[in-house]
Parts: structure tokens; C-alpha cells; sequence
């Protein structure tokens, strides 16, 4: 078949998979920001309650470290929400306190649950920021690079978790499966908020 000229793809353009009722694409955009700012904040705060308990520690330095690449994403989404003029979710100051509260409460479980805290919030984000992932298009690249250089973090994350104990905290399947609701449903109202 020489001679047959073949169509050129064309490059993904974010939102172009939409269904009726589906937010339009600057909407979507708005609510990726919206959400990724708040789930970083929380991520801060959660590192911040576990340090607050178990600052001496011998995870603690794990801790520090994946709280500092977590306190540079929020800062990345800060950036976002100002350069997009993007409103913040309402619900900043219920996470600011939630995170602290989560991440003090198992700590104060002791360092493996600590680390299952990471593990079951990691789970959620894996698959939150894989979705925000495949929905960018070539017109958000800088988005969906950002996106994806923190969705790698995050899954260090998980695995430095579980390097640390995770899967042995007492509870473990129970302590999860809570957390990772929560995780969903505070993304769930993010977005929206």
C-alpha cells in the first residue's frame, strides 16, 4: 500500500474524552489543582503529627525525608493554584487539623503503624494521580510531567513504608481500609469544595 497517505495522529488534548456531565476542561484542570493542593497539605500535616510523636526515633529520619519531598509538592501546588488562579478547597483548614491528628494518632500506635499510615495514603494516590495522569493531554504537559514526577515520590513513599514495618503494624488490614476511605472521600470532597 505505497502511495496511501495515512492520518497524522493527533496529539491528546485534555478533557477530549469527556462524557455528558463531565466538568468542561478548565473546570477539570481547576479541580486537579484544587485537589493535588489539599492532599499535599494533608500529606504535610500527617508528617508533621508523626514527627511531633516520634521525632527520636529511628524512622524518623525517613519520616523528615519524605515529609521534605512532601512540603516541595505542596509548595509546586501553591505555585499552580496561584498561577491558575484556582480556589482552594473549603475544607484547608479541616485538613490542616485532620492530617496532624492522623499522623499523631498513629504514631502514637507506634513507628510500624506510622508507617502503614503512609502505605494506605500512598495506595490512594497511586491510583488518584495515575487517573489525573492519563485524563492530561499534550496541551497540559507541564501539568501531567508535575504530576508525574510527584505520583514517583509518592510511590517511594509506599515502599519506604513497607521497608519499614508497614505490613506488621498491629491492626494493619483494619488500620488501611479506614485510612484509605478517609483518603478517598477527602478527595472526593476536594475536588468539589
Amino acid at each position: 500500500m505505497t502511495g496511501v497517505a495515512r492520518p497524522s495522529k493527533r496529539p491528546k488534548v485534555t478533557g477530549e474524552a469527556s462524557l455528558p456531565g463531565d466538568p468542561p476542561r478548565e473546570e477539570l484542570i481547576a479541580r486537579m489543582i484544587r485537589v493535588d493542593h489539599a492532599g499535599e497539605l494533608g500529606a504535610v500535616r500527617i508528617y508533621q503529627g508523626q514527627l511531633a510523636v516520634l521525632g527520636a526515633s529511628k524512622s524518623a529520619e525517613v519520616i523528615r525525608h519524605m515529609a521534605e519531598q512532601e512540603q516541595h509538592h505542596l509548595e509546586s501546588f501553591e505555585r499552580l493554584i496561584v498561577e491558575r488562579r484556582v480556589r482552594p478547597t473549603l475544607l484547608s483548614p479541616l485538613w490542616h487539623v485532620a492530617g496532624f491528628a492522623l499522623g499523631a494518632a498513629t504514631a502514637l500506635m507506634g513507628e510500624r503503624a506510622a508507617m502503614a499510615c503512609t502505605v494506605a495514603v500512598e495506595d490512594v494516590i497511586d491510583e488518584h494521580y495515575k487517573s489525573q495522569a492519563e485524563q492530561l493531554g499534550e496541551d497540559e504537559a507541564a501539568l501531567k510531567q508535575t504530576i508525574e514526577a510527584f505520583h514517583a515520590d509518592e510511590l517511594a513513599h509506599r515502599e519506604a513504608g513497607l521497608a519499614h514495618g508497614a505490613a506488621q503494624a498491629p491492626g494493619y488490614e483494619l488500620l488501611t481500609a479506614a485510612i484509605r476511605a478517609g483518603s478517598r472521600l477527602a478527595i472526593w470532597l476536594s475536588t468539589r469544595l
